[in-house]
């Protein structure tokens, strides 16, 4: 397996390669990557987030992983999903999640229908990881009206179908056109990757 950073994550392949990799590196992952880097996709959704919310709870951390969206929304009441059991192990003892879930975003997920009334995510819609194949699932499991806010890698938008997908369900009338924030990912502008910058969408589905 390729060291834990973040070049080996954005060339990850197929969901067992993922696994394997998040599990070595869950238990230093804040301070190695999040940290050192001054990780800001946590933050910004949140304040994207909160500045549309309205009664939109409880909300589901897509691609959860150790929990930093979750800090940063602390006082919703708030689900993880990851694909790494270890990853939520450490977001376990932060304390800030009602319920924890493993779930592969490229299926169907045990979720019931119209649980959610937000969804939310960082680093998840990134290089080598999950394509727009995961947004029917996640449609069907929000709520009419339900709130989106997600980050995405603007090559990936276009590369892992995101772009097409999103205007297609505009064009159906599932969602309301999709908002773009562009931001810095990182605070230290430092290494490799230091001064990339992201996307967040944010729309709502149509009740």
């Amino acid at each position: 397996m390729p060291k834990p950073d973040l070049d080996s994550a954005y060339a990850l392949g197929d969901a067992e390669e993922t696994k394997e990799f998040y599990r070595d590196w869950a238990e230093t992952y804040d301070e190695s990557f999040a940290e050192a880097r001054g990780y800001a996709s946590p933050r910004e959704v949140a304040q994207v987030f909160r500045a549309a919310e309205g009664d939109n709870t409880p909300v589901l951390d897509i691609g959860a992983g150790t929990g930093l969206l979750g800090e940063a929304l602390q006082g919703l009441v708030i689900d993880a999903l990851d694909l790494s059991p270890e990853m939520l192990e450490v977001a376990r003892g932060k304390g800030v999640y009602r319920n924890l879930m493993t779930g592969d975003l490229t299926g169907p997920l045990d979720i019931p229908s119209e649980s959610y009334g937000g969804l939310v995510s960082t680093g998840t819609f990134t290089h080598g990881h999950v394509g727009a194949v995961c947004l029917a699932e996640l449609w069907r499991i929000a709520r009419p009206d339900a709130l989106f806010v997600c980050t995405v890698i603007a090559d990936v938008l276009d590369s892992a179908g995101f772009g097409s997908a999103l205007a297609q369900m505009v064009a159906r009338g599932q969602i309301t056109p999709v908002a773009f924030h562009e931001f810095d990912i990182y605070d230290k502008p430092e290494g490799d990757h230091g001064t990339d910058r992201a996307l967040i969408m944010q729309f709502r589905k149509y009740g």
